[in-house]
């Protein structure tokens, strides 16, 4: 089975970091909440802005967290609180994090 290069980077890193894994499926868990708590924010009727006003942060922190990059958990805890969420937020059913164990075990 012919495997992508996402793949193949996880696997050349595994070789070198047995914990990469882990890693990788802790930044998944994290951009998880991320679309699941822009839904919300989207939901309310909230824009970025106001968003990134109640967390006392720039509106392109929020515009990042929603595009998926990496962010601190403290980050996500101000997002949860600035939409009325509760820490952590339901994750979504599929989680990337099987993708990641199965690596691990390759």
């Amino acid at each position: 089975m012919a495997r992508d290069f996402l793949d193949e980077v996880i696997s050349q890193r595994t070789r070198k970091n047995p914990r990469f894994p882990d890693l990788v499926a802790e930044a998944e868990r994290r951009r998880a909440m991320a679309r699941v708590l822009a839904a919300k924010r989207t939901a309310l009727g909230f824009s970025q802005t106001l968003v990134a006003a109640r967390m006392g942060t720039a509106a392109s922190v929020v515009s990042k967290l929603e595009a998926g990059a990496d962010v601190r958990v403290s980050t996500l805890q101000r997002y949860c609180a600035a939409v009325g969420q509760t820490f952590p937020p339901p994750a979504p059913r599929r989680s990337v994090t099987r993708k990641a164990g199965a690596l691990m075990r390759a």
